[in-house]
C-alpha cells in the first residue's frame, strides 16, 4: 500500500501553519477550491508552505465572497530538499513549463535560468515559472517549492557560484560513459550541487571554455543520444539524485 494518499487535495500557502491557524485564500485560490474542486464546508484539504510541513485543514467557511480554512493537525514533518541548483538555458513556453515541472518533481531546491549565446528565449516570465513550480509541488506531494532566480547571463552565473558547490556540466562532448558512476567516484561527496544544462544549440566553444575553466566541476555526458533540453533536465537530475542526492542508498 502506498504511504501517500495521492487522492488528497493539496494547496500551497504563504501563511504560517500551526494548530487552529485560520487561512484566507486569495480570490484565485478560493475559485479553485470552490468551483474547480467543488469543496464545501467541512471538506478536508492538505496545506503546505515549504517551511512548516504538511497540515490537514478544513473549510470552516465557504460563501460567495468569503472562504476560510482552519488548520487542524500536522500530518507530515518538513523535509529538507538536497541542495541542488538546477541551471538551464530558457526554452519557449510549453517546453519551459514542462522542464520546470520535472525539475520540481526531481527535487531541485533552486532554479536558475541562464542566458547563453544560443538560448531560444531571451526573456523569462518568472511569475509563470513560479506558478508552474507551485502546481507541480501540489500535484507530486513534495513539501518545498524551489527558489527561482531571475535570469542572468552565463558569465555572471558562473561568477556567482560558491567555490565549494560542485558544478555538474552536462556536455555532449564529454568522454564519460556512466554519469552516475562518475559522480559517485567524487570524494568526498559534495553536499552542494549545481547542474547546468545548455540550450538546444549547445554551448559555444567560448562558453564551453569558460565553464571548463572552473576548478570544482564534473563534466558528464548523458548517454549516446542527443537529448532535447527538457529531456536532459530529467536525465541529469536523475543521475545527480542517484549518485549524490536523496536517492542514495545507505
Amino acid at each position: 500500500m502506498s504511504r501517500y494518499d495521492f487522492n488528497a487535495q493539496r494547496l500551497f500557502v504563504e501563511e504560517e501553519l500551526s494548530p487552529a491557524a485560520r487561512i484566507t485564500p486569495d480570490r484565485d485560490r478560493a475559485h479553485y477550491l470552490l468551483n474547480v474542486l467543488r469543496l464545501r464546508e467541512g471538506a478536508s484539504i492538505l496545506l503546505f508552505n515549504g517551511r512548516d510541513g504538511e497540515w490537514r485543514a478544513e473549510i470552516a467557511e465557504a460563501g460567495r465572497k468569503n472562504l476560510a480554512l482552519e488548520v487542524i493537525e500536522n500530518v507530515r514533518a518538513q523535509t529538507t530538499a538536497p541542495d541542488i541548483l538546477y541551471a538551464f538555458a530558457p526554452l519557449k513556453h510549453a517546453r519551459l513549463d514542462y522542464m520546470i515541472q520535472k525539475a520540481v518533481e526531481m527535487g531541485a531546491a533552486r532554479l536558475a535560468p541562464v542566458v547563453t549565446q544560443h538560448t531560444q528565449a531571451q526573456r523569462v516570465n518568472l511569475e509563470r515559472m513560479r506558478a508552474n513550480a507551485i502546481e507541480a509541488a501540489e500535484q507530486c506531494g513534495v513539501l518545498h517549492v524551489p527558489v527561482i532566480d531571475p535570469e542572468t547571463k552565463l558569465t555572471r552565473f558562473l561568477e556567482s557560484l560558491d567555490e565549494d558547490r560542485l558544478l555538474v556540466f552536462c556536455d555532449e562532448d564529454a568522454d564519460v560513459n556512466d554519469p552516475v558512476a562518475a559522480l559517485r567516484a567524487i570524494s568526498p561527496a559534495p553536499d552542494r550541487l549545481a547542474v547546468l544544462i545548455g540550450p538546444e544549440g549547445g554551448f559555444s566553444e567560448d562558453e564551453r571554455a569558460l565553464i571548463l575553466h572552473r576548478k570544482n566541476i564534473a563534466r558528464l555526458s548523458l548517454g549516446p543520444r542527443i537529448l532535447r533540453a527538457d529531456t536532459a533536465a530529467v536525465a541529469a537530475l536523475t543521475a545527480a539524485q542517484i549518485a549524490l542526492g536523496d536517492w542514495r542508498s545507505g
